[in-house]
């Protein structure tokens, strides 16, 4: 049995499949609806389920089918044009554009008679006395379509010389076309501006700013605008996300993450939607799709990716390389068929332009998580590029002997230096040298190098290599390499072994310097082997005993080294490096502004020698000093400071670490801006390190919370909604579980999910429920219970609301139970509890007030219960008045309305109660019982509580917006109730 019996249930039907999702499933149900339609013998029914079936193709994939449906309606628009009301005729005429541009998309229509359609649009628009602006901007896409760009700019212009009128496509829409060409032209920065009212949103419809938002991510790019570019692109998809007819836009953004660095989450995209790959229903769309796809796999195989698997169309297994190919073919084969209806080369050069465009940004961190790991490629420093460091191949070490001195020099130079990337010079300098003959001096070097590698063959080589020294003639380094021994014994565990082994290199060494058989390098490199045994003794016992000969030991190295140094970079290191050690010894003995004191000299050591790199590790302890000591501006100098002298040396794992000290640490002192800047830093390093999971969600969970604070709801929306899979409570707490969820709640609620919001926020409350204090679970059950209610769920708001209740009540919280009252009551108006429900439950709020009015005993409580309790009375008679029904008998409005009266009275006088600060909310109040009094037939009394309000605020001026704003509702007030009043 059909469930439309009338054309009323029809219409219901149609709205209802209105708000589903654009798709098949929408579009089979608008077919259903439109052969309900016919059974009715109505011939509007027929004429706007047609319209319904019409617009349901238009927004999906299977734009192709809505050709039919028009044909049909413009026959019965031609036959019996009496058949349509008003809106069906504004309709009717509205989708002419649809058509037009439509046919474009398709490459079996053949351009002539799109053309003839043009003309047809043309004389039917003049026909109905509308203005040509709609068919000059239709003219304006088929000439830039096929690249008649003579022709488009001469319809561009007529187009925006046209009036606008009700045939125009929205301002949004038809900013979005204008910015478009002259994006397309090369005038970036024009297009931003045209675009602008729509980015900002003083023009919005069902497509927009949705098209906006991709269509300027490459402007943005070319211009350098990245900030701007990633916050469009976290923006923009979130809108494309759900609709199905945005493929285009969807392809936008897929090139984006391709000419920005971001492939992995490029990948994402194409695996939301494996549809976009293969529905036909908008060839023009799907050709975007695949070019943007093409791109992205050539990035990919360009990164020696080709290999790797990938989404792709459904049937097969994907690589990167195989897709590619395959996108690049299909798209190429779609663009000539549009060639050949235009007869032109247009689209085909475009398209082969968007696949072969290279890369605008190396590397643009967007903050959001991405579960596939394409790991971006990291440029070493120049310093680290050896010049033989490709002797790996068993042709080029035919070639050691002849390149191992350039290598060895090199090696050499870097060592000297202290630069960062030596060990990999050595390393290179080790391959070239095996089977080699060289002298044993530079054997015992090249191998002294290749146990500081570390490794279970350390200890042994770093003897071996002492050996190497004693038989080159040079005990100093000999005994150096001892005492490296001794430390690597140290790392490994086996304390008391290495305390043995350094002890007679240390004695050895200092009988040789004062002999002057050796020098100050390497005496120095002997007793700073000691001294990190004994601080490593330290670490593992912290006695007295242990802590006072470590620096006893540390001492004597700075007593060496002292008026050495001069220019040799290693002896200013050891210094450095002895004062770090007493820094890290005076934390020990819990004089942590010495150690501060003593690390900051340290790390100025370290970067007056050039060797900035090595001040890091001091640096990032000493922001942790500072920011116990409570010296924040210390600590943000030590992080900063870190962060620029490791540089380019910095791994990504302490990139990411220092990054979000400095984030959360700004956060506190509420630069939110930077702090977003630094927490999206954290998160792009925390994935590089591969630290997603961990580092990384408590970067995106900061960046979230720093985006909301700036208003930035959708980009804090899509980075929070990235963090929580990876959020948990083992790692995280669940109190980082819980905000994360309580901000995605806040986000969505602004950009009005309310129902999505109220699932987040029920998911903090039922974390929440589990702690020992209940002040965040009542706060989320209420916030979650807001979130129903505008959801248009008051049943469920119902519910959550009396759970906050309880929750405020077991907490003695008078305020929140009091608004979980009144919002229950204002809910009962719209379920079945009716008037009398609401009536009780505001009463109930009434009542709870004025008790806990009455018991409270400091004068703050009063004055904070008694603001409460006067806009309960408030609340109360705006409640009453707006539930006096239109069609009630005159007794039941008027009755209505005098207990409102009473309860605006009542609230009057306690806000008066409260002096200057209930004063806004007593005028309120006066004006509100001023209307009521209207209402009510007794203009005098309006006109007299109008005059209160004047009265009230004669002392004020009209720089306070609540001010101005009572004064002109009591003027207006006045000279209506003085028209009405008696001679």
């Amino acid at each position: 049995m059909s469930e439309i019996k009338d054309f009323d249930t029809l219409r219901e039907a149609m709205a209802l499949n209105s708000e589903q999702p654009e798709g098949p499933a929408r579009n089979a149900r608008a077919e259903q609806l439109l052969a309900e339609a016919e059974k009715l013998n109505i011939p509007l029914a027929v004429i706007e389920a047609l319209g319904h079936q019409l617009k349901a193709y238009n927004y999906s994939s299977e734009k192709d089918r809505m050709f039919v449906p028009f044909a049909r309606l413009l026959r019965m628009w031609d036959e019996r044009p009496e058949d349509f009301d008003e809106y069906e005729v504004h309709t009717l005429h509205w989708v002419f554009k649809w058509m037009t541009t439509g046919m474009l998309d398709q490459p079996h229509i053949p351009l002539a008679s799109i053309e003839k359609w043009l003309g047809e649009m043309e004389h039917r628009y003049r026909l109905a006395g509308h203005s040509e602006r709609a068919v000059r901007g239709a003219e304006f896409s088929v000439a830039a379509h096929v690249g008649d760009l003579a022709r488009a700019e001469r319809a561009y212009a007529a187009w925006l010389a046209a009036d606008r009128d009700s045939m125009a496509d929205c301002h949004a829409c038809e900013l979005h076309s204008q910015g478009w060409w002259q994006a397309e032209r090369g005038a970036d920065a024009e297009a931003l501006d045209l675009w602008r009212p729509v980015l900002e949103g003083e023009f919005t419809c069902a497509h927009e700013p949705h098209t906006v938002l991709a269509s300027s991510l490459g402007p943005l790019l070319r211009l350098g605008r990245l900030d701007e570019a990633r916050a469009h692109h976290l923006r923009g998809f979130r809108l494309v996300r759900p609709m199905e007819s945005m493929r285009g836009a969807y392809a936008d953004h897929v090139e984006f993450c391709a000419l920005t660095g971001n492939e992995a989450r490029g990948l994402e995209l194409l695996a939301e939607r494996p549809a976009y790959f293969t529905d036909s229903g908008q060839p023009r769309s799907q050709m975007d799709f695949l070019a943007a796809v093409a791109l992205l796999m050539d990035r990919l195989t360009g990164l020696g990716m080709g290999s790797q698997p990938v989404p792709g169309p459904a049937g097969r297994g994907w690589t990167a390389r195989e897709l590619a190919a395959h996108a690049r073919a299909e798209a190429l084969a779609l663009s000539a068929r549009f060639d050949l209806r235009n007869g032109t080369s247009y689209v085909g050069e475009d398209i082969r332009a968007r696949m072969d465009r290279a890369p605008l940004v190396e590397r643009l961190p967007l903050g959001v998580r991405a579960a596939r790991g394409i790991p971006a490629p990291r440029r070493a420093p120049a310093e680290s590029m050896v010049t033989a460091a490709a002797v790996d191949s068993p042709e080029q070490r035919a070639d050691a002997p002849d390149v191992l001195p350039a290598l060895l020099a090199d090696a050499r130079r870097m060592s000297d230096a202290l630069l960062p990337h030596a060990m990999e010079a050595w390393a290179a300098v080790w391959r070239a040298a095996e089977d080699v003959e060289l002298p044993v001096a530079d054997r015992a070097e090249i191998v002294d190098h290749r146990a500081m590698e570390g490794g279970p063959e350390g200890i042994a080589l770093f003897e071996r290599a002492a050996e190497l020294y004693a038989e080159a003639g040079d005990p100093g380094e000999a005994l150096a390499a001892r005492a490296r021994a001794a430390y690597a014994r140290a790392l490994d565990g086996d304390m008391d072994a290495a305390l043995t082994a350094v002890s007679e290199p240390y004695e050895e060494v200092l009988a040789l310097y004062s002999e002057e058989s050796t020098g100050v390098r390497q005496a120095a490199a002997v007793l700073m082997g000691r001294a990190r045994i004994l601080m490593r003794q330290v670490e593992e016992t912290g006695t007295e005993q242990t802590v006072a000969a470590a620096e006893n030991a540390v001492r004597e190295l700075l007593a060496l080294v002292d008026g050495h140094a001069g220019d040799d970079v290693r002896l200013a290191s050891r210094c450095a490096e002895a004062q770090a050690m007493l820094g890290e010894l005076a934390t020990r003995t819990g004089d942590l502004a010495e150690a501060a004191e003593l690390f900051t000299r340290s790390t100025e050591a370290f970067v007056a020698a050039g060797l900035p790199w090595f001040a890091v590790e001091y640096e990032a302890r000493l922001a942790g000093l500072a920011h116990h000591l409570g010296d924040i501006a210390g600590a943000e100098r030590a992080l900063r400071g870190a962060l620029e002298h490791g540089g380019a040396y910095l791994e990504a794992a302490g990139q990411a670490q220092l990054n979000l000290q400095l984030a959360e640490l700004l956060g506190v002192r509420d630069e939110v801006a930077e702090a977003a800047d630094r927490a999206l830093e954290a998160a792009h390093w925390a994935d590089e390190a591969g630290e997603g999971p961990t580092l990384g969600a408590w970067a995106r969970h900061l960046l979230g919370g720093f985006l909301l604070r700036q208003g930035r709801w959708a980009e804090a929306a899509e980075v929070l909604e990235s963090a929580l899979p990876d959020l948990s409570a083992e790692t995280h707490g669940d109190g980082a579980v819980v905000q994360t969820l309580w901000w995605l709640g806040d986000c969505l609620g602004e950009l009005g999910e309310h129902r999505e919001s109220a699932e987040r926020r029920l998911r903090a409350a039922e974390i929440a429920r589990l702690w020992p204090e209940q002040q965040d679970h009542a706060t989320l059950a209420h916030l979650a219970a807001e979130s129903l209610g505008q959801a248009g769920l008051p049943a469920e708001a119902d519910q959550a609301y009396e759970r906050a209740g309880d929750l405020w009540d077991s907490l003695g919280n008078v305020h929140g139970l009091v608004r979980a009252l009144r919002a229950r009551a204002w809910l009962a108006l719209r379920m079945d509890a009716g008037l009398e429900g609401a009536r009780r439950r505001m009463g109930d709020a009434v009542r709870e007030c004025a008790r806990a009015l009455a018991e409270a005993e400091d004068l703050e409580s009063r004055e904070q219960l008694g603001a409460e309790l006067a806009h309960t009375h408030r609340q109360f008679g705006d409640l009453l008045a707006r539930s006096a029904a239109e069609d009630a008998e005159d007794g039941a409005i008027e009755a209505a309305f005098e207990a409102a009266l009473a309860q605006m009275t009542k609230a009057i006088a306690v806000f008066s109660s409260l002096g200057e600060e209930g004063l806004h909310g007593r005028t309120g109040a006066e004006l509100a019982a001023g209307w009521l009094e209207a209402d009510l037939s007794r203009p005098s009394e309006a006109a007299a509580r109008a005059r209160g309000v004047l009265t009230a605020y004669e002392v004020f001026d009209d720089s306070d917006e609540e001010v101005r704003s009572r004064r002109a509702e009591a003027e207006q007030m006045l000279q209506l109730m003085e028209e009405q009043e008696p001679e």
